[in-house]
C-alpha cells in the first residue's frame, strides 16, 4: 500500500515547509494540502488558502507527487481552475495529482458569498466541470454550452506537462458521484473516519458504478484517508493499527493527515507501514 501524508493548513508556513521537505527525502508517494478558507475543524482556525499553498509546494518538495485533496468545484470557475492546474503541473516538473470534490462547507460558502446548492446539483458540477478541464487540457479550443458553464472558443496554453492529463483524483461516497467517479477518476478517495468496514462497503460500490457505466473498475485506484493527532498517543496507534484492514478490503494508496505537526520519528514510522 503506498503512503502519502496531508499537513493542516493552520500550521506556522515555516512549519509546513519543513515538514514538506523531510516528507519529500524520506520518500513518501505523496503530500497533499486541501482547499479551504476557514479552518475544517473550527472556522475560527487560521487557514492558508490551498492553491497558491500547492504553487509553494511544488517549489519545495523536488521529489513526491503534490495535489490538493480535495478542490471544492463550486469555489472557482472550473476554466480557470484547469489553467491553475497547469501552471502548478508546470512548476512541479508534472508531479501534480488534481483532486476535486463537490465541497461540503457550508459556512465557507455563506460566508463569502458562494452560491451552495443542493448535494445532487454540486455532483452534477462535477461531473460537467470535469468534462470542461478534460476538453481544455487536451484541445485546441473549447467551446461547451453546459447546465452550469461556457466556454467559447476558450483556449488553455500551455497544456499540461503530463499526458493526456494529469491524474484525476475525485473524492466521494455517494451513489451519484460514484457514478461520476466511475467515468472520470483516475484514483478515487474517501475519509476512513467512519472505518474500514464502512470504506470497503463503499469500494464494493464504486466497482459495481464502474461497471454500470462500462469502466474496467482495476482503472480506478482506490485510496483512504485518515486523520491523526499525534498529540494523542493512543489516537494515533489506534488508526495505524487500522490500515491493514484497509489494505484487505482494497485500499491501494492511504492518505494520512495530520491534524498536528508530527515528528521525524512518527513519520518514519508510517512511512515504514507502507
Amino acid at each position: 500500500m503506498l503512503i502519502s501524508l496531508k499537513f493542516d493548513l493552520k500550521f506556522e508556513f515555516a512549519e509546513l515547509e519543513e515538514l514538506w521537505t523531510t516528507a519529500d527525502r524520506l520518500g513518501f508517494e505523496a503530500v497533499w494540502d486541501y482547499d479551504h478558507f476557514y479552518g475544517p475543524m473550527e472556522h475560527t482556525d487560521p487557514v492558508y488558502e490551498g492553491w497558491t499553498t500547492l504553487a509553494a509546494m511544488a517549489v519545495v518538495i523536488k521529489r513526491a507527487r503534490i495535489g490538493c485533496l480535495v478542490s471544492g468545484v463550486t469555489y472557482r470557475n472550473p476554466a480557470i481552475l484547469a489553467n491553475m492546474a497547469v501552471t502548478v503541473d508546470h512548476i512541479s516538473g508534472g508531479r501534480l495529482n488534481f483532486g476535486i470534490g463537490a465541497g461540503w462547507h457550508e459556512a465557507e460558502h455563506r460566508g463569502y458569498g458562494i452560491e451552495f446548492p443542493s448535494p445532487g446539483i454540486r455532483v452534477a458540477m462535477v461531473d460537467e466541470a470535469l468534462t470542461v478541464i478534460r476538453k481544455l487540457w487536451t484541445e485546441e479550443s473549447v467551446t461547451f454550452d453546459g447546465q452550469f458553464f461556457a466556454l467559447e472558443n476558450a483556449l488553455c496554453e500551455p497544456k499540461p506537462l503530463q499526458r493526456p492529463h494529469p491524474p484525476i483524483v475525485i473524492g466521494g461516497s455517494e451513489p451519484k458521484m460514484l457514478r461520476v467517479i466511475a467515468r472520470h477518476a483516475d484514483v478515487w478517495n474517501m475519509p476512513g473516519h467512519e472505518g474500514p468496514q464502512r470504506w470497503g462497503a463503499v469500494n464494493t460500490r464504486l466497482d459495481k458504478a464502474c461497471a454500470y457505466v462500462g469502466r474496467d473498475p482495476a482503472d480506478v485506484q482506490r485510496s483512504a484517508q485518515v486523520s491523526l493527532h499525534p498529540a494523542e498517543l493512543t489516537q494515533v496507534d489506534e488508526q495505524l493499527a487500522l490500515l491493514p484492514e484497509f489494505e484487505r478490503l482494497g485500499c491501494e494508496h492511504m492518505v494520512l493527515a495530520f491534524r498536528q505537526p508530527p515528528t521525524v520519528a512518527l513519520l518514519e514510522r508510517c512511512l515504514a507501514l507502507g
